[in-house]
């Protein structure tokens, strides 16, 4: 037997092994495995396999439930696709879970075997009866100390903790956690099932046996177990590169268990945002991440919806602990230095939840059979045109993959930012284009010039204003946007749409993009909607805001 250990990818930190066949990751606990619903965030396997073209083929052989951690593979040719799913069909793929229970386990080992049938939100166990389907789990109870001493710190608790390997022989919704309960030794922190209360839930496939496709050979995959992880972190660090990107939200308010407030990371300073004044926990998770990532310094930035009136002064973020950033300094985004600046009033030159979208615009792959460029263009460089331009981060990563791009914006500040972005990465400005002014002017202008691009991309600010449009407001005014930037595109080029207004729902934002194609006589040839990127985590506590779309257009 072949026995792969788990081992970091130099590129995803969640990968433990690939070839042509396979993919296998370490999914972390807060993902689920596929996406819910088309307008909720990813899960792990939309994600990759729109993220790099190798993976367009990915194929769910089996799934792990959102809150649990550890092995999922993947196949990634037809082969593999047919001889896992026939492994598995036959349980001949052997899979081991590592679980802690607060509860007392009375056997050392027990096998437990019935029907689960579904009760609301959850499964309850019920004796096997003529024509229902068996769920058969075996339990083990393991030596103590085997592994509960990982969570000795995070967990308060008034008794012993217990840990019990489970294997389960079928694989049934929620199988291993209601035949845990069932036997009265729910899994720590599975309130749904009636287990104490605790940072995550502490269950974790933690190893995985299979036939290869190809060889034959019998292959063990392992996850390492890491309990003691804060599981926040532990998302963000099985999905972002740490050698290509040092700023990603840290905590996305409900979605992370702390309503109304938002920590984000920006390579070596943290930058804290809530509407009110931090409360004394709030202080200490700062200072808790600060340790834990090694930053230099930590900023609060009051969140206000009176913009206008408040003076860019009170509106920077505000030094709170360690040391001062310096007036601009450098992160890293897929590996493209970008200036931040947190003394230029509410924004810091950089909006973290657009990252995936730039990521598509540098290697020119929006998805899963959705190339950038339809077809090879010989002899140019593509034309980009990026309207509402702020500091060019989108014209930045397109010209670093080839492009030429014309920016448009109504700061001169900003421009003159996004032209020190170019040199940052060692682009000349001199061959783009920085255009002072309202996008809608300038619409219409190089409409009449008769030019042309390969990707329009507009992300309009929620609310702005401006001397010859006067007030724009996205969900009233952003059909009309659409329709001003049409002419500008040529026959089966790109169209980029996006949106962060939180009260218009996706099907809304799409509807209104669809209308304003349709009265300009295109036609959607493509199309790929794109949520927010899973370090900005959806739940009921904290709805999804961000809509962004990538549509392909071509002539009626």
């Amino acid at each position: 037997m072949d026995f792969l250990v788990s081992r970091p990818s130099p590129v995803l930190p969640c990968v433990i092994f690939e070839d042509d066949h396979l993919l296998v990751v370490n999914k972390p606990a807060g993902l689920n495995t596929h996406s819910p619903g088309p307008y909720s965030g990813e899960g792990i396997y939309d994600w990759l396999r729109h993220r790099e073209p190798r993976w367009a083929t990915l194929a769910i052989i089996h799934r792990l439930d959102k809150e649990t951690s550890g092995i999922l593979v993947f196949s990634k040719s037809p082969l593999a696709n047919r001889s896992l799913t026939d492994q598995f069909t036959r349980r001949a793929v052997r899979k081991k879970y590592l679980l802690l229970t607060d509860r007392d386990v009375t056997s050392k080992q027990l096998v437990v075997k019935s029907s689960l049938i579904r009760a609301g939100e959850k499964y309850v166990s019920r004796p096997l009866h003529a024509g229902s389907e068996a769920a058969e789990t075996r339990f083990k109870l393991l030596p103590s100390g085997s592994f509960e001493s990982q969570t000795s710190h995070r967990v308060p608790l008034t008794s012993h903790l217990r840990s019990v390997e489970a294997e389960p022989l079928t694989g049934r919704t929620h199988q291993i956690r209601a035949h845990a309960a069932a036997k009265d030794f729910p899994i720590l922190g599975d309130t749904l099932y009636g287990g104490s209360p605790a940072p995550r839930l502490y269950l974790h496939a933690a190893e995985l046996t299979l036939k290869h496709p190809t060889t034959g050979k019998q292959t063990t995959f392992e996850a390492p177990l890491d309990f003691d992880a804060d599981v926040r972190l532990a998302l963000r660090s099985a999905l972002i590169e740490p050698e290509l990107t040092n700023s990603y939200r840290l905590l996305n308010g409900g979605g992370d268990g702390w309503p109304g407030w938002y920590v984000d990371r920006f390579g070596d300073y943290l930058l804290s945002q809530t509407e009110t004044p931090l409360d004394a926990p709030q202080r200490e998770e700062l200072a808790r991440l600060a340790t834990a990532l090694s930053a230099h310094g930590v900023y609060h930035k009051r969140l206000t919806r009176q913009l206008r009136q408040t003076a860019p002064t009170q509106a920077s973020p505000q030094h709170l602990l360690g040391e001062a950033a310096p007036e601009s300094f450098v992160i890293h985004e897929n590996d493209v230095p970008l200036e931040l600046r947190f003394g230029e009033g509410y924004s810091v030159g950089l909006f973290l939840d657009q990252r995936e979208n730039r990521k598509r615009l540098l290697t020119g792959h929006v998805a899963a059979g959705f190339s950038l460029y339809q077809f090879e263009i010989v002899n140019r460089k593509p034309q980009i045109l990026n309207t509402f331009a702020y500091t060019c981060g989108f014209s930045v990563c397109a010209a670093k993959a080839g492009a030429t791009t014309t920016n448009l914006d109504l700061s001169k500040k900003y421009l003159e930012w996004g032209k020190r972005n170019f040199a940052l990465n060692q682009i000349a400005p001199d061959p783009h284009e920085f255009i002072y002014g309202d996008v809608f002017d300038w619409l219409s202008r190089l409409a009449r010039k008769r030019r042309l691009f390969d990707v329009i991309l507009l992300d309009p600010p929620t609310f702005s204003q401006s001397r010859e449009f006067g007030v724009f407001r996205a969900e009233k005014d952003f059909g009309q946007l659409v329709r001003a930037a049409l002419p500008l595109l040529k026959t089966n080029a790109v169209l980029f749409a996006s949106s962060n207004a939180a009260t218009w729902r996706p099907e809304s934002f799409l509807s209104t993009i669809q209308a304003a194609i349709r009265a300009e006589r295109r036609k959607i040839l493509q199309q790929h909607y794109v949520p927010q990127p899973p370090d900005f985590p959806i739940s009921r506590a904290e709805p999804a805001y961000l809509k962004t779309v990538w549509m392909r257009i071509g002539e009626q």
